[in-house]
């Protein structure tokens, strides 16, 4: 089992020579799986498009470049009333669009107020982040008003512990009014921020280019463009790679590791655990409206030997659906221990005894949650079939399946998530509140509900107290473990690939970077 949960990446200290030579290389290629699905932050859901929108466009906070702690981005700095309902940032001034326009007070109210109502003219599409985080529309604000040019005040309608934190995901990042106005529903595909790199051309299903912003408020980004090329085989990814064809290689397997370690021209990243994959089983239909058909799913998979013959060790089995490094995760979790008999046994108490016919949905391109897809879901099916129940695999490409689990036609379907901001509520409020079944912002794909669930989600949010919260947190997973809406699989390490000549690239929790720092160094 790898244990590293870090990025193996060993910087070396630069020459004059190397910092000079850097300057001939000025492009950097990212060779990833998927395309990107939306460019406008706001209505975007997938990790592939954030990770280019979060070169587009600046929030009002973030986190710091290795590390957990919120740092100023364009707001400068913030205090709060003692209720926490109060909120006041002051903005940073002198910041361009990329359209020209000014950033100030004005144009942060104009992408809260076109977030968070659904009557705004601009509010076209489905705004899925702001409903799972701020609970549908206009939800937990209750204003957001330009006290000044730059001063900008937000209250909410009841304390929000996660509020500052939620504000560094890319969802939340600040859109020029006048392009909005401009592109309107069109803007997807005209991204115009105020970020360290500028939108200059989308060919759909080939690659995306940014070019720098050569008037960012902040550091100058190194490099003159980026490409992020879709590359949909992992081998073909790695190949590019090896032949200096890109510079970067996205979600790769397992399988990869020992050519990346062998070639003393590339780096290995092993991000963390900061993620889950599992099996949504739609709660509201049958037979999975039954506790002991859940369960009875529960006892025939694997875990161990999936993690061994799925990812080669290079994952860890889940038990909860709170990856391991953040902060409430409940080691006392355990999962249904593999037993085929018992399942038998709920299955025949639950009326099923010759078992049944279902579908498992799964995504064609990786995920960093899944490498494999095909892989994981046959290894289900297989699982599944020891009971008798016979499992037909159903995939979609990845937009159409985001589209698609939304729905809530599927009986199975594996999916997961990698982490937005380090709080639990990013986990457990997103796939386990009720208020995250409805058609179209889904994200309860189990189409879980439990009263009390609800009641303690909302508890926890209103806690300003860590150690309180922690304690709600680990109540919950309790309480989901025990119901058994969805089965969690596995953590990854997702791993990427990298030439040495790149330097300057520092991998986050969340899988979304900001490039500006980086640099290419020549032979």
């Amino acid at each position: 089992m790898v244990a590293l949960i870090i990025s193996i990446n060993f910087a070396k200290k630069l020459s004059t020579g190397e910092i000079l030579n850097s300057q001939k290389n000025k492009k950097l290629t990212i060779a990833r799986a998927s395309d990107s699905i939306s460019l406008d932050p706001a209505i975007t859901t997938d990790m592939e498009s954030f990770k280019v929108c979060v070169n587009i466009y600046d929030t009002l906070v973030k986190y710091e470049k290795n590390g957990d702690e919120i740092v100023p981005s364009l707001a400068e700095s913030w205090k709060t009333s003692e209720d926490g309902l109060r909120w006041v940032f002051k903005l940073r001034k002198n910041v361009k669009f990329h359209d020209g326009t000014d950033f100030n007070a004005h144009a942060a109210v104009f992408n809260f107020e076109r977030w968070k109502n659904g009557d705004n003219p601009y509010h076209i599409g489905s705004f899925s982040y702001w409903s799972y985080n701020f609970g549908q529309f206009p939800g937990l604000i209750k204003s957001v008003t330009a006290l000044s040019d730059y001063s900008l005040e937000i209250v909410l309608n009841e304390p929000y512990s996660p509020f500052l934190s939620t504000l560094t995901m890319p969802a939340f990042g600040i859109a020029s009014p006048d392009s909005i106005m401009k592109y309107n529903e069109n803007f997807k595909e005209h991204p115009i921020g105020t970020g360290p790199f500028e939108f200059e051309y989308w060919d759909k299903g080939n690659e995306i280019v940014l070019k720098k912003n050569q008037n960012y408020w902040g550091n100058i980004a190194k490099l003159d463009e980026v490409v992020f090329s879709v590359v949909q085989s992992s081998e073909k990814r790695l190949k590019l790679l090896e032949e200096g064809k890109s510079d970067i290689a996205d979600n790769l397997t397992s399988n990869e590791v020992d050519r990346i370690n062998k070639n003393p021209d590339l780096d290995l990243y092993l991000k963390s655990f900061f993620n889950i994959g599992y099996l949504a089983m739609n709660n509201q239909k049958k037979p999975f409206d039954n506790k002991n058909v859940r369960d009875a799913v529960g006892h025939l998979i694997d875990k161990d030997k999936m993690v061994k013959d799925v990812f080669n060790d290079f994952a860890r089995p889940a038990n909860s659906f709170v990856p391991p490094i953040i902060w409430s995760y409940n080691e006392d979790i355990k999962s249904l221990d593999y037993n085929i008999d018992t399942a038998r046994k709920l299955l025949k108490e639950a009326g099923y005894e010759n078992g049944f016919d279902t579908t498992l949905w799964v995504m064609e391109a990786p995920r960093a949650y899944f490498p494999d897809t095909i892989r994981i879901a046959k290894f289900i099916q297989a699982s599944l079939l020891k009971a008798n129940i016979r499992v037909e695999i159903i995939t979609y490409s990845w937009d159409e399946y985001i589209e698609k689990i939304k729905e809530g036609k599927h009986d199975l379907a594996l999916i997961g998530w990698t982490g937005d901001h380090i709080d639990p509520d990013n986990f457990l409020y997103t796939f386990f509140s009720s208020d995250n079944r409805k058609t179209e912002l889904t994200s309860n794909y189990s189409f879980y509900k439990n009263k009390e669930v609800d009641k303690l989600l909302k508890q926890a949010r209103q806690a300003t107290d860590r150690e309180f919260r922690k304690n709600i947190y680990r109540k919950l997973q309790e309480i989901i473990n025990e119901d058994t809406p969805a089965i969690p699989l596995v953590h990854t390490m997702p791993i990427m690939g990298a030439s040495k000549k790149v330097k300057g690239y520092t991998p986050h929790l969340t899988g979304e970077e900001t490039l500006e720092d980086v640099y290419l160094i020549s032979d």
